[in-house]
């Protein structure tokens, strides 16, 4: 039997390595310990809203979370259906000579706030927020999620 192609060490490699460019530069280990602390940081601080259920920052050209803070879903499938949901909004704008920006994505369900907020300082890269409709306030959340932005470095 032949031996694979890849192996599972050369497919994680080749993955930060695109992620890696994806950011404009393949960092280095300090690099990564800054971002991830600071993303992990800025994670924790959206997960203090009144009501916060789950977060994650998104990467939406490929669905990948990069990072999550949270539980009660299943935050893998949640981020990579709404990459979707932020795609189809942008090809919509496009089809109708909209030269503007999506500011916030927001969905209402019966018990569930989501905020999608697309990053203004890092395109393709979305703030990505679940919230418990009665605990939560959706203003208070829209503006956090603006507010922590600011923190997040690449």
């Amino acid at each position: 039997m032949p031996e694979p192609r890849f192996t599972e060490k050369a497919l994680w490699r080749d993955l930060r390595d695109a992620l890696g460019r994806f950011l404009h530069h393949a960092p280095t280990e300090k690099d990564k310990e800054i971002n991830m602390s600071t993303i992990t940081q800025v994670l924790e601080e959206l997960m203090k809203q009144e009501g916060a259920l789950c977060v994650a920052l998104v990467d939406s050209s490929s669905g990948m979370m990069l990072g999550h803070a949270g539980g009660g879903i299943n935050m893998e499938v949640a981020a990579a259906a709404n990459t979707e949901v932020v795609r189809a909004k942008l090809k919509a704008m496009r089809a109708l000579g909209m030269n503007d920006k999506i500011e916030d994505i927001l969905i209402t369900l019966g018990k569930q706030y989501h905020i999608l907020h697309p990053l203004s300082n890092k395109e393709g890269v979305f703030l990505y927020g679940v919230f418990d409709r009665q605990h939560a306030n959706l203003a208070l959340a829209r503006l956090k999620a603006k507010e922590v932005e600011k923190d997040l470095t690449f």
